[in-house]
């Protein structure tokens, strides 16, 4: 069915566009209140950071228009056209003799910086949404998830080459679009233990247990390793007598081993749960061959990914981060205290959020911002304006709107006709929410500091234009649905 311009403006979702205006309007106030010095030129001066800030909206204004304007079946037709193009320019940004703060990600014409990273991510929910529509498409299909993650991992690598970090693990927030298609929860799981065994074993690696001989980073994980398989047998092969059997005689032989480590003869406990663990893997593979369950045989291959993961750690945070991403995660992790450093932003950004308090400072009047004592406090620490000038309250009611907006494009994706357009409106779902959730996270030290905006109040065009693309593309395809 084909909708004319009048119809158009009858079914394009006004209650998500009023939060994107509602959201970049008090962004734009956020840049002023962060960027302005007494005595400069005034908020409409271009010269100024928040008079170009300014001028990026008008253009995502216009953009957004244009994009409403043009025919819904677009996207779907030449998704694989615009994703190739994308990758091609994040693929030549590599060679860009351009460099910006250690990174390679920009295209610089004249005055005007372009970031293919921020553009790359619409594309790739294109072409993501695109291929997962097909009639023929199912997630339990080896070749098909394969390829889906294909479609996501490419430009993630193309940006890693780019030194570009911080982008490159917004791409991880489309497996939460896999997992809504279908992807068995198992998968999820494991990206969950992997977080989760990094942590602990960059924390508590060195931290001995009371025998003194066992640390507390690999007993964690080896135990938890153990449990997990138990649950996963409880869950999958519905066989409760070998759950009993890994439950008791792994918790049982690992708690007699610590008694024995602390009380008689000291040992490292660890070593007696390496051999559980291989005992586990024989085991798991017997049933397998015994009862044809492939179950048994995915579990095996789970402990032992878990293990492999686990001594791969050290080698990944010592030899392949980079010195200021190390930092970053030890002063995160508490393992480093470096006040004038690595963790000088976000103690600054704390302070000037504290000092905010209910009411907040007032606009224009937060002492920690206009004496520039937090870096990148237009940018990437942007919310710690908000919540010196505005306080607890402005802070939430900015959170707040962000949750409606991410809760009305979840219901916009739900009410979608075609697997396509559902597809694409959780993959903007899945991208505002990990924008949200990582950068609050760093301005208030619970997350790493990995450099990513907030959508629609970190100042920048490349930012903003990408989040505006992201955004009114789904909205013309909702406009477009069959009703």
């Amino acid at each position: 069915m084909a909708y004319t311009k009048d119809s158009l403006w009858k079914t394009v979702d006004w209650w998500a566009i009023l939060l994107y205006l509602i959201l970049i309007t008090c962004g734009w106030f956020s840049v002023c209140g962060a960027s302005y010095d007494y005595g400069e030129p005034n908020f409409l001066d271009f010269t100024t950071r928040a008079g170009k800030q300014l001028m990026w909206i008008g253009c995502s204004l216009g953009l957004g228009f244009v994009l409403l304007m043009l025919e819904h079946r677009l996207y779907d037709t030449y998704a694989y056209l615009i994703y190739g193009i994308l990758l091609l320019l994040l693929f030549g940004t590599i060679f860009n003799p351009h460099e910006i703060k250690g990174s390679r990600s920009w295209i610089v014409l004249g005055p005007v910086s372009l970031q293919p990273a921020e553009f790359a991510k619409f594309a790739t929910a294109l072409a993501l949404a695109k291929f997962m529509g097909e009639y023929t498409f199912s997630i339990h299909k080896m070749r098909h998830a394969l390829i889906a993650l294909g479609i996501i991992l490419l430009p993630m690598i193309l940006i890693i080459l780019q030194r570009e970090t911080g982008s490159a693990l917004v791409y991880l927030s489309f497996f939460l679009v896999l997992y809504r298609e279908g992807m068995p929860g198992s998968i999820l799981l494991a990206g969950i233990c992997a977080v989760v065994y990094f942590i602990v074993s960059i924390r508590f690696g060195e931290v001995p247990m009371p025998d003194e001989m066992t640390s507390w980073g690999e007993f964690s994980v080896f135990g938890l390793i153990i449990l997990l398989s138990g649950i996963l047998v409880s869950s999958y092969c519905k066989q409760p007598r070998v759950v009993q059997y890994i439950l008791l005689i792994g918790g049982g032989a690992t708690l007699l081993g610590i008694l024995f480590s602390c009380y008689v003869i000291p040992f490292d406990v660890a070593y007696l749960q390496y051999g559980l663990c291989v005992a586990l893997v024989v085991w798991l593979i017997l049933l397998y061959l015994r009862e044809r369950m492939s179950n048994y045989f995915y579990i095996a291959l789970f402990v032992i990914g878990s293990a492999v993961f686990f001594f791969s750690t050290d080698y990944v945070f010592n030899r392949i981060l980079e010195p200021h991403q190390k930092i970053r995660i030890e002063v995160l992790l508490g393992m480093e205290d470096d006040p004038t450093g690595a963790g000088y932003n976000v103690n600054q950004s704390k302070i000037a959020i504290g000092s905010g308090g209910l009411l907040g400072k007032g606009f224009l009047n937060g002492t920690q911002t206009k004496l520039k004592y937090v870096p990148e406090q237009d940018t990437d620490f942007i919310f710690c304006t908000v919540g010196e000038e505005q306080g607890f309250l402005g802070s939430a009611a900015v959170l707040l709107l962000f949750t409606a907006l991410i809760l009305r494009i979840i219901h916009l994706a739900e009410r979608q006709t075609s697997r396509f357009g559902r597809v694409y409106g959780y993959c903007v779902m899945s991208i505002f929410f990990f924008h949200l959730f990582i950068n609050i996270g760093m301005v208030l030290g619970l997350t790493p500091v990995i450099g990513i905006p907030l959508p629609f109040f970190s100042y920048g065009g490349s930012s903003l234009w990408g989040f505006t693309i992201l955004l009114f593309v789904f909205l013309r395809i909702d406009a477009g649905r069959e009703r």
